[in-house]
């Protein structure tokens, strides 16, 4: 470990980390306000342009693809140019297509916004928690990423919150709601400018006067609020990766005992995009169908929403007691069998327990998942593998809505509701055969753990 890590490692939980979490949480929550509200949005678009159930289709899917290239593009940035330059971008550049996407009036035009919004939104996502995951020491580590991603919880309640209440309320309701939605994000980055650039990539990019520049400005600021820092220490690890150009990043993420873990986390990702979006877009429609009525209440949704956030936050808490893996698998796992409780629901009131704790473990595994993320690639090529293990997520939000359809005609609930969980149960066990531990570890001593 180098000076510049065992400095980070020695500094405590204090308001400087509060001040992170709470600056990174905000574009997670904006985040999931920008996704959720679509679904609102597309009902009313549908009538006012008259659009047919492909058009429909097509926008629904703008965000994903946006979010797919912007994690991707995010990701091998992070790990060339900073993270701090990545996040501020990607900040802009959705703020800035979401209020364009509030004032046009074709849907072209609103789906070639929504594309571009979508990838500011994945970029932002897959850029955050493996920056802000550098400056926190060990011991709270999982803990703060885990709460990091529990910010998303708070954007779906709001975005509840102003399709229910004010989308319908008004002629334009839908372009106020856009509005409301990019402008906070506009006070976000002129607060976020004074968030300094990580030293653990910069001392891998060889700047290690800038890194310890950094440090020593936290530092101050520790001092200034009357914490003393222990002495650090220098602990023996493998030499740190170098950073490299983006094809030695990529091939990086493949070399040696690195790439079980970066196909494990592929796997991971996977398995829990394809089955969240599985449950969420699909199991209302299919249990309308069924006579279930309860799953178009407000009451319903507004509590599907509101169970993410014990669900995130709990998962936080697990990820420093029971280790990342143990719980990303146990929420998996506990999702699936929530879902198979609500395929074999037949009154409202177990239809909305079931869907409460459905909500309540899939949103859960999140906070797992993007913690454990952010722990598992080497400075120099983490935001590398960690957008592009995001953007691979993203295909199973595209192609599950896709399978669904066809094997719900086909197959019924159980072909749905088997595959789903088949695919959870998929990702529960590469996560606990292919991974590594990190609770307790540095993220030099993970890194150096996976060379060879």
């Amino acid at each position: 470990m180098s000076m510049i890590s065992a400095r980070i490692e020695r500094l405590p939980f204090a308001g400087f980390h509060k001040r992170l979490l709470f600056m990174g949480g905000l574009g997670y929550t904006f985040d999931a306000m920008d996704a959720a509200v679509l679904a609102f949005i597309l009902p009313v678009l549908r009538t006012a342009w008259g659009l047919s159930s492909v058009q429909i289709g097509v926008l629904g899917s703008s965000t994903f693809i946006g979010f797919l290239f912007g994690a991707l593009l995010a990701g091998t940035m992070g790990d060339l140019i900073g993270r701090r330059a990545v996040m501020m971008w990607a900040l802009a550049l959705y703020s800035a297509a979401s209020l364009v996407s509030a004032a046009v009036d074709s849907w072209p035009s609103f789906f070639a916004a929504r594309v571009v919004a979508g990838m500011g939104t994945g970029a932002e996502s897959a850029i955050i928690a493996p920056y802000l995951a550098e400056f926190v020491a060990r011991r709270f580590r999982g803990s703060f990423t885990g709460a990091l991603a529990g910010f998303f919880s708070f954007g779906f309640v709001a975005a509840a919150l102003l399709g229910y209440f004010i989308v319908p309320a008004y002629d334009n309701g839908w372009r106020i709601v856009l509005v409301i939605t990019a402008m906070p994000v506009v006070m976000l980055l002129w607060w976020r400018r004074a968030l300094p650039e990580s030293p653990r990539w910069l001392e891998s990019r060889g700047r290690e006067k800038e890194a310890g520049a950094v440090l020593a400005k936290i530092e101050a600021g520790f001092a200034r609020d009357g914490l003393v820092l222990a002495q650090p220490v220098v602990e023996v690890t493998a030499p740190p990766r170098k950073a490299g150009t983006l094809a030695t990043n990529f091939m990086a993420l493949l070399d040696g005992r690195q790439a079980r873990i970066t196909v494990m986390t592929w796997i991971m990702w996977l398995s829990i995009t394809f089955s969240y979006y599985s449950f969420f877009v699909w199991i209302p429609g299919l249990l309308v169908q069924n006579g279930m009525s309860i799953t178009k209440s407000f009451a319903y949704s507004l509590a599907i929403y509101c169970a993410q956030v014990p669900g995130y936050f709990s998962a936080a808490w697990f990820n420093e007691r029971i280790g990342r893996q143990a719980t990303i698998a146990s929420y998996m796992l506990l999702g699936g069998a929530s879902a198979l409780g609500l395929a074999f629901a037949h009154s409202d009131q177990e239809i909305m327990l079931a869907g409460i704790c459905l909500s309540f473990f899939m949103n859960g595994t999140y906070a797992g998942v993007y913690a454990y993320t952010a722990e598992v690639f080497p400075t120099a090529v983490r935001t590398t593998g960690a957008g592009l293990a995001s953007a691979i997520g993203r295909i199973g939000a595209i192609i599950s809505p896709i399978l669904v359809g066809y094997l719900y005609p086909n197959f019924g609930f159980a072909g749905v509701f088997g595959t789903t969980t088949s695919v959870l149960l998929i990702g529960a066990v590469a996560v606990v055969l292919m991974g590594v531990p990190t609770r307790g570890r540095s993220l030099e001593d993970i890194a150096a753990s996976e060379i060879g």
